[in-house]
C-alpha cells in the first residue's frame, strides 16, 4: 500500500507514539521510512534578535542542528532495530512555517504518506500557537496519518 512513509517528529511527548505507528505501518506495508524534523529558525532571523545577540545566533543554530541530528539518529536506530529501512531528514528555514517545510520535504522525498502527531491543544492556546497537523491537513498534497495524543487535564 505505502512504500515511502515520512514520519514528522519533534521532541515532545508524542514522539514515541508517532514513531511506533510509523514503524508498525512500515513493517506491514514493507515501506521505507524517512524520519523528518523541522527546525524553525524564524525567531532567530528577526532583526531584533540578531541585533541583541549578534555572535550567538549562529552558535544557537549550530547547537539546534547538532541536537536534532542526534535525536534523529536515535530514532533511525530504533526503526532499523525493528527491521525498517530508515533515513533521516533535517529541514530548516528562517522564513517558512514548519508545516511548509514538512510539505516540501515530503514532496522532495516522494513520500506517499506522512505520519504526524497531534498535541491536542484546545482553545486559546491553539489559536495563538497554531497546529502543524491542521496546516498539513489543509495545505498538504500527501496522504496523512494523524496520531492523536492523549488529552491531559491541564
Amino acid at each position: 500500500m505505502y512504500k515511502r512513509i515520512m514520519v514528522a517528529v519533534d521532541e515532545s511527548f508524542m514522539t514515541s507514539q508517532v514513531m511506533q505507528a510509523a514503524i508498525e505501518l512500515a513493517k506491514a506495508s514493507g515501506a521505507r521510512l524517512a524520519i523528518c524534523h523541522a527546525i524553525d529558525e524564524t525567531i532567530l532571523a528577526q532583526r531584533e534578535m540578531a541585533m541583541m545577540l549578534p555572535n550567538s545566533v549562529g552558535k544557537t543554530e549550530a547547537r539546534m542542528r547538532l541536537g536534532a541530528q542526534g535525536f534523529l539518529g536515535r530514532l533511525a536506530d530504533e526503526a532499523r532495530a525493528a527491521g525498517i529501512e530508515a533515513e533521516i531528514r533535517l529541514v530548516e528555514s528562517e522564513q517558512k512555517h514548519v508545516s511548509d517545510m514538512l510539505i516540501d520535504a515530503a514532496s522532495e522525498w516522494q513520500a506517499d504518506l506522512v505520519v504526524v502527531g497531534t498535541h491536542g491543544r484546545r482553545g486559546i492556546e491553539r489559536f495563538f500557537v497554531g497546529s502543524v497537523a491542521d496546516r498539513l491537513v489543509r495545505k498538504g498534497h500527501t496522504s496523512l496519518l494523524l496520531v492523536r495524543g492523549e488529552e491531559s487535564d491541564e
